[in-house]
């Protein structure tokens, strides 16, 4: 049989949709809002997401009995429904759970069934067996119900990415539901007047909340926003169940002004959707917990494939947290808005920093891989131009100051300056407007000149010679000193990673001919005035042990100590001593 994805169209045909809402049951008790909620979910999907009226079919309370729910699901098995269609499956109701000796049987509850014939029931594995005799390419099934025995999966995991025209043209088959077995529905109390708790948090996630920077809504995305909202939400005891139980698509809720060329026809600009992770707050690890379970795999180098998985996972959650979903690029600018964001990207930033800074404080030869490709994929994102508003676009970069702040303080304390210098030459990726790979230290750099001035707003920086320097050594210092019990040797470290961080930035610009230049820190200022500064210090220390110095045995510079005297040199005489702090 031919692929699909040579078959399928990037667009829908046809848009369908099956909606059912029952509040009064013959011999259940009934519901509150499961009718509104439907009626007003079939009135979103034509007025906000263009399916046509006459597409979308109607079962509430009377109507939506056994057979009818059964007759009006398997009539989409007609021949007019075509492989390019969507089919949107929406049910509000009771759900019920019996345990089987296979585990849980999950089923729907419709009209006329009886409690005590379970044959007046609607399994809910019957529903996806019968899809299959769906041509539709994307069915997304949404239940508010609670129930368990869903097979579901996560093909598409959380953090990676997937061009949208190629999720068009991929079967899928989704479903959320809004709770898992032996939980109770919130039938009230949602953030919608009239609404179920988790209606009302879908309803405004179609509506585009769930969206991401570009408009998009995805399925994926929409019930991992969904997830986060009701299950944090203080009304709900409940915990929203959704993956895939067939193909590797996406229902594409909406994409607005998706084009597939360029107004010349020659390019092809297909847009890269990122896979949101759920906001899980209950049963999630602590950043201590984490911390501890990576020792365990850095401390044998058996275990080297698990850490590169585990590593690999993290990232994702990162790049999900911190990604323009989250983080939009345009807007006004405010201070509370730029301290708002600077906050949240630490937050976000929090797990991963640790871990990067446990990995290159410990990491063997054999483990320099992963550290490394922890530094690369977390940049991918931020190597294209984008637009928007300068500071929200050059703050992208934030949580990666943190990050090679934190791993190059930790690399110092064990002197692992194999460590470092696998962080400062990581190649990254080459973007469409540049011919040569760039190395991440170069391009943490700039970001770092960029961001300089913008830390003066921070409360208590406004009349420091370096804030961001300033900023960054008093917030790194507590979680640093509970892993590492730096103590008052946080400060020495603090400095000379510092002056590394510029040396190699500014020997790498001499080497490709560029602008000689590297990020002054905190150590620029220090000795001025009296005493030997920091970079006095190390430079002594480098030249008491010349090719056999930490940095220089790691390779930085070449491997030579007269190309980082000749550069130290330079830095002094043409950037420190030109400084007009005093």
């Amino acid at each position: 049989m031919r692929d699909l994805k040579f078959i399928l169209q990037q667009k829908y045909e046809t848009s369908r949709a099956l909606v059912i809402g029952i509040n009064s049951y013959q011999k259940v008790a009934p519901l509150g809002y499961a009718v509104n909620d439907a009626k007003e979910i079939g009135e979103t999907l034509v007025n906000d997401l263009g399916f046509d009226k006459s597409n979308v079919t109607y079962l509430l309370d009377s109507e939506a009995t056994r057979e009818k729910i059964l007759r009006s699901f398997l009539r989409f098995s007609n021949d007019d429904v075509k492989v390019d269609d969507r089919l949107f499956v929406f049910f509000a109701g009771h759900g019920h759970t019996r345990s089987g000796v296979r585990g849980e049987v999950g089923y729907l509850v419709p009209y006329d069934a009886d409690l005590e014939d379970f044959s007046t029931f609607i399994r809910w594995d019957e529903l996806t067996r019968n899809a299959e005799l769906i041509r539709a390419k994307h069915i997304l099934f949404v239940m508010d119900a609670c129930y368990g025995g869903l097979a579901v999966y996560r093909d598409m995991k959380p953090g990676s990415s997937r061009f949208l025209r190629d999720m068009y043209q991929r079967f899928s088959r989704q479903v959320i539901t809004a709770g898992k077995a032996n939980e109770v529905v919130a039938d009230s109390g949602g953030p919608l007047p009239g609404h179920s708790v988790f209606t009302g948090h879908f309803i405004e996630g179609i509506r585009g909340k769930a969206a991401n920077e570009y408009g998009f809504i995805t399925a994926s995305g929409l019930m991992a926003y969904v997830y986060s909202k009701v299950a944090n939400d203080i009304n709900s005891a409940q915990t929203p169940h959704y993956g895939q139980f067939d193909g590797d698509g996406d229902f594409i809720i909406s994409a607005p002004d998706s084009g597939s060329e360029s107004e010349d026809g020659t390019t092809d600009n297909d847009d890269l959707i990122t896979i949101p992770y759920a906001e899980e707050i209950r049963d999630v690890q602590t950043t201590e917990e984490k911390v501890e379970y990576l020792k365990e795999l850095i401390s044998s180098d058996s275990l080297q494939i698990k850490l590169h998985d585990y590593v690999i996972e993290e990232v994702r959650r990162f790049l999900s947290s911190t990604s323009e979903d989250n983080f939009a690029v345009n807007g006004k600018f405010s201070d509370e808005e730029l301290l708002e964001r600077i906050s949240a990207y630490e937050s976000h930033t929090k797990d991963l920093s640790a871990i990067v800074a446990c990995l290159s404080h410990w990491a063997s030869d054999n483990q320099l891989n992963s550290l490394s490709k922890i530094i690369s994929r977390s940049c991918d994102r931020l190597l294209e131009n984008q637009g928007g508003l300068v500071v929200w676009v050059n703050l992208r970069w934030y949580p990666l100051l943190l990050l090679v702040y934190s791993a190059g303080i930790a690399a110092i304390e064990r002197q692992n300056y194999k460590s470092l210098s696998t962080i400062f030459y990581t190649k990254l990726g080459v973007s469409i407007h540049e011919s040569n790979e760039s190395l991440f230290v170069q391009k943490v750099a700039d970001s770092a000149g960029e961001l300089a001035d913008v830390f003066k707003r921070v409360p208590e920086h406004e009349r420091n010679f370096t804030p961001m320097s300033e900023y960054l050594y008093k917030i790194l210092q507590p979680g640093l000193d509970d892993l590492f019990f730096l103590g008052k040797g946080y400060e020495r470290k603090f400095d000379e990673f510092e002056i590394l961080f510029a040396l190699v930035t500014a020997d790498l610009n001499k080497q490709n001919n560029s602008y000689y230049w590297g990020p002054v820190g905190r150590f620029g200022w220090k000795g001025r005035r009296m005493g030997i500064s920091p970079f006095q210090k190390l430079r002594s220390e480098a030249a008491q042990l010349k090719d056999n110095w930490g940095p220089i045995r790691a390779g930085m510079f070449g491997g030579s100590y007269e190309r980082f005297e000749e550069v130290a040199e330079t830095y002094q005489n043409d950037i420190l001593a030109k400084l007009r702090w005093f």
